[in-house]
């Protein structure tokens, strides 16, 4: 018969209560390299990602730019989702109509907790904005609830 070496595997045991400590400190050694370049493996992958979302949005912020950031576009953000979720604004992303009641639920107690929260610290516009946003969506939703 053959030699039992020539099985084309080899097989190698890891098992560490007969070792001595040197040949252990060998073996973990061994894993942790095994394992740093794993993941120098998955933060190369993980950089590589990030530059070609950078170069995306990069492309996109050209053909569109993104309105300032201020606290009546937060408002105006959530007051919209709430307003897509009654169903009295097509989803943008599928053009249909559709309801989710529970959702516009959430959205205006999150809306009111800022309202409550941000009291005396907003201007003049900003909390009549605020006002008018919540209670067109606060009456929204009960005409809606029935």
């Amino acid at each position: 018969m053959g030699d039992p070496e020539d099985k084309g595997y080899t097989v190698e045991d890891r098992r560490y209560l007969h070792l001595s400590e040197e040949e252990k400190a060998k073996l973990r050694e061994k894993a942790g390299a095994e394992e740093g370049a794993k993941e120098a493996g998955a933060e190369e992958a993980f950089q590589e990602a990030s530059q070609k979302a950078a170069a995306e949005a990069d492309k996109t912020s050209q053909e569109l730019p993104l309105p300032e950031i201020t606290f009546s576009s937060l408002l105006f953000s959530l007051s919209s989702s709430a307003f897509v979720s009654l169903g009295a604004i097509p989803n943008p992303n599928t053009g249909k109509v559709e309801k989710n009641l529970p959702l516009v639920k959430q959205t205006i107690d999150l809306l009111g907790l800022l309202r409550h929260k941000t009291r005396n610290n907003l201007t003049a516009e900003e909390e009549t904005l605020f006002d008018h946003l919540l209670y067109d969506l606060r009456m929204s939703y009960v005409r809606e609830v029935g």
